[in-house]
């Protein structure tokens, strides 16, 4: 690795950090940064993951007062949906290896273009699921209904497993999709939420990293499969460290509009050097 891949990598990390600690997606960041040096889909997908754990991790601490808060929501609340992103991440990692090497270069450009419809879409989502979680507190005022929070039932367990599963294959976007699960199922506020949406990601992208790890060093993914390359790993694992940091602390006043218009043109690039 030279000077200029480093200083890519890291740069790439600390962005993906940012972007993944405020929304998700940051994947479209260092994915497509992996795939301009060079590296074949499947060798990016593997680094990346296990490169992006310390900045979700990172996520995680800033965000540990709003966890706590939606924990005291009610008992194992956070447990089960823990249990469902664990589950679904260790399928869809395993999945990533099921599945010919072939097979995900031709998914993975769906599954990005699918990622940048949801972050066109995500600013009008988010306002559909406040005026929702509105309404439905005006006729439980109206009703005289105790208060309370909503606990979500086992169709977001699910949803929550489902995402962990997409997630564990290839981890694009998640978090908008998390983000819209759960902001349509609790009643917290989206800051809470928003510290969940991390656990849960982490979560994912941390069992799909040891399994990852496991398959590279024993040779379990075979030739159509190799392992992770450390060295860009690290890299971004630095940067990301940083990133999630500066997006529990200052990522929240990042233009919306900015942010989104530079995560759909990295994606367009990177769907553009998968199928060309």
């Amino acid at each position: 690795m030279g000077i200029g891949e480093v200083a890519a990598l890291l740069g790439a990390g600390m962005a993906a950090g940012t972007i993944n600690t405020v929304v998700g997606s940051g994947t479209l960041i260092t994915f497509p940064t992996l795939l301009a040096f060079g590296y074949t889909p499947l060798v990016a997908n593997v680094t990346n993951t296990v490169g992006l754990v310390p900045g979700s991790a990172s996520g995680i601490h800033g965000y540990r007062a709003e966890i706590a808060q939606f924990r005291g929501g009610g008992r194992y609340r956070l447990a089960r949906l823990v249990a469902a992103s664990t589950t679904g991440g260790t399928l869809g990692a395993l999945l990533l290896f099921l599945l010919p090497a072939k097979a995900f270069k031709a998914i993975v450009p769906v599954l990005i273009g699918l990622a940048l419809v949801l972050i066109v879409v995500q600013p009008r989502l988010s306002k559909r699921i406040a005026a929702r979680r509105a309404a439905r507190e005006g006729a439980d005022g109206a009703e005289g209904a105790p208060g309370g929070v909503r606990q979500g039932g086992w169709g977001t367990v699910l949803a929550v497993f489902g995402t962990g599963l997409y997630g564990g294959y290839f981890g694009a976007a998640q978090g908008v999709l998390l983000m819209a699960i759960l902001g349509l199922t609790y009643g917290d506020g989206m800051q809470v939420l928003n510290g969940v949406k991390n656990v849960l990601a982490c979560v994912v992208n941390a069992i799909a990293a040891v399994v990852f790890i496991i398959v590279g060093a024993f040779g379990l993914g075979g030739s159509e499969h190799p392992s992770i390359q450390w060295g860009a790993a690290l890299a971004i694992a630095v940067g990301a460290l940083v990133g999630g940091k500066i997006g529990a602390s200052v990522g929240r006043r990042l233009p919306p509009k900015a942010l989104r218009a530079l995560i759909i043109v990295v994606g367009l690039v990177a769907i553009g050097s998968m199928v060309l």
